[in-house]
């Protein structure tokens, strides 16, 4: 290739930036590690200078300025619009010979597959759900919000806990224990003072995640209403999953279906064995795992593919993120 690495691989989603700097051997030559990249909240332009601290320290620590190949998996790349136009801003910096976006959940999905045949559901902050074939095919949602047909993730369920917790102290809804172990998490006296805090902005909007948790906490005591948002989660995950193996006719074949993202990395008995319960059900030759490894694993393995790269590259590659 004429170049000491082979592949720069970025896994940038809304919280963190991951950077891989790959020999063509799958050696790893060097990472760093950045802020979020949030182009709909910051724009482009600070998008990228956010992006490109990082970058530029792991090529300075690999030695290089400019590798054959970016693969970069990004936050916020969810259409092929936003695709082309993450693509052109990251070719534009001359960081590499070419460059290949992809939206971050098909790190999570290589990351999980010896090759590049799966299905991935991430449920993190949102839920999006990917699917690819080694020929190239792919399957994929829009993954915009309730708007393009999701639910779910952790944000959904924080608002789900509230609406629930809300409903029940004012007597709109049945009881659940939401009601009291959410004002206790928050260290208010009731439903009514917690929503009153937040509404305020008392307890600062960023903090609504923490409601997530408490539901999670408060279904494993045995709260039907807890429960029954877990139960809904795992529906919709298996649902999106399904569509997925579908549309590769995948369905009748053994095919992996990998789980990450915070939520689901975090193993939950309830909504863990939910989704397999489910699955089970409904694509029984559906294989189903936890994805713990780190993204940009996926990433660089997706730019070894990218650039043909013998199996020998990506097993080493493999064997330093273990």
């Amino acid at each position: 290739m004429g170049l000491t690495a082979a592949v720069l691989a970025v896994d940038a989603g809304n919280s963190k930036t991951d950077v891989a700097v790959i020999a063509p051997d799958g050696t790893v030559l060097s990472t760093a590690r950045g802020g979020g990249f949030r182009p709909p909240a910051d724009g482009l332009d600070k998008a990228m200078a956010a992006l490109g601290a990082p970058i530029t320290e792991a090529l300075h620590a690999a030695g290089t300025s400019k590798v054959a190949h970016v693969s970069a998996c990004l936050a916020n790349a969810d259409l092929p619009v936003e695709e082309e136009r993450l693509t052109e801003a990251l070719a534009s910096r001359a960081w590499s010979e070419s460059v290949t976006v992809r939206n971050d959940t098909f790190a999570i999905l290589r990351a999980g597959v010896e090759e590049p045949r799966g299905v991935a559901v991430v449920c993190g902050a949102g839920i999006n759900c990917v699917g690819m074939r080694p020929d190239g095919r792919t399957a994929r949602f829009p993954a915009l919000g309730r708007f393009s047909g999701d639910w779910g993730g952790g944000w959904a369920l924080a608002e789900e806990a509230l609406y629930h917790a809300a409903r029940a102290a004012d007597g709109r809804g049945e009881p659940t224990a939401l009601s009291t172990t959410l004002p206790a998490h928050y260290g208010v006296p009731d439903m009514p003072a917690l929503i009153e805090a937040l509404h305020l902005n008392r307890i600062p909007h960023l903090r609504r995640h923490e409601a997530t948790p408490v539901l999670f906490a408060t279904a494993a005591q045995g709260d039907p209403t807890a429960r029954g948002v877990i139960d809904h989660q795992a529906t919709e995950i298996v649902t999106m999953a399904t569509v997925a193996l579908t549309r590769l006719d995948l369905l009748t074949d053994e095919t992996p279906v990998l789980l990450g993202g915070s939520v689901l990395a975090a193993n939950h008995p309830l909504l863990t064995e939910g989704i397999r319960t489910r699955l089970s059900a409904a694509a029984p030759k559906a294989v189903p795992h936890v994805v713990t490894a780190r993204p940009v694993l996926g990433a660089a393995l997706l730019g070894l593919d990218d650039v043909e790269a013998p199996r020998e590259a990506h097993d080493r590659l493999r064997a330093q993120y273990m």
